[in-house]
């Protein structure tokens, strides 16, 4: 479903600023896997989430999806098959605009849009169906604002959006890292319902070692643009943080040195 080869990013290139983000990544990722990535603070994460929805260009490689090679592909028409969830809750919805406006809109992604602006009955009964699995009430406040639902009601608004049109895709990018404990971990029971049911390929960017030890079918770690480790399976599941902060020392022959995953 997703094809990465030889996938290459630098940025401002031929100044002091040089910075390589992606040296050389290959990924392949079939229909259902359920991929967490994870890695130092410079490793390459957000900027292969990046290129892969189209946000930067790739300076060389190629990037296929479902067999198509969408490298010169622009943003917002690769956004017909990738489902993309972000960090800030906010950035997801519209918070001016209600709900249903909300779903509908991500129903439409993709579609050809006339100036009318309707919702049908057939269309809310479909949403409140879709809500009432979270388990969070939303299904019955499909006329209110975006704005006044609390950050994790927000981000799993935002997760049932990018998922509504069972995306080729779907990119997820610390899409919990704002959220408390708690919340956070509705947020990830919630993932791991939606991409087993419709066997979405994933890619979870996400800080947190047990996270992405507990969540998916495979773990990869990356380290100055490469992946340095990758573990799917029983072999995954079977995994502690500390066996996962050794192989990345094994790989890299660098101690792991990111406080903010290590205390995660």
């Amino acid at each position: 479903m997703l094809e990465i080869k030889n996938v290459t990013k630098v940025f401002n290139p031929a100044t002091v600023n040089e910075m390589t983000a992606l040296a050389g990544v290959n990924l392949t990722l079939s229909e259902g896997d359920y991929v967490a990535v994870i890695g130092g603070n410079g490793a390459g994460k957000s900027s292969l989430l990046n290129v892969i929805a189209g946000v930067y260009p790739p300076d060389g490689g190629n990037i296929l999806i479902d067999g198509e090679d969408v490298k010169g592909m622009p943003e917002h028409k690769r956004a017909a098959f990738l489902g993309r969830v972000f960090q800030d809750p906010m950035l997801g919805t519209a918070g001016d605009m209600l709900i249903e406006e909300n779903l509908a809109l991500a129903r439409r992604r993709g579609k050809f849009r006339t100036l009318a602006w309707s919702i049908s009955q057939a269309e809310r009964a479909e949403y409140r169906e879709l809500l009432a699995g979270l388990g969070l009430g939303l299904e019955e406040r499909l006329k209110t604002k975006a704005k006044l639902l609390s950050g994790g009601q927000r981000q799993a608004l935002t997760l049932v959006m990018a998922t509504l049109q069972n995306p080729k895709v779907l990119l997820l990018d610390e899409h919990t890292a704002a959220l408390d404990p708690k919340t956070a971990e509705i947020v990830m029971q919630l993932t791991d319902r939606i991409v087993s049911a419709n066997r979405l390929a994933t890619l979870m960017v996400t800080h947190n070692m047990h996270d992405a030890i507990k969540h998916g079918n495979r773990l990869i770690m990356m380290h100055k643009g490469t992946i340095i480790v990758d573990v799917r399976g029983e072999e995954k599941q079977n995994l502690t943080v500390p066996d996962l902060l050794a192989r990345f020392q094994t790989a890299s022959g660098d101690a792991f040195a990111d406080d903010r995953v290590l205390l995660s």
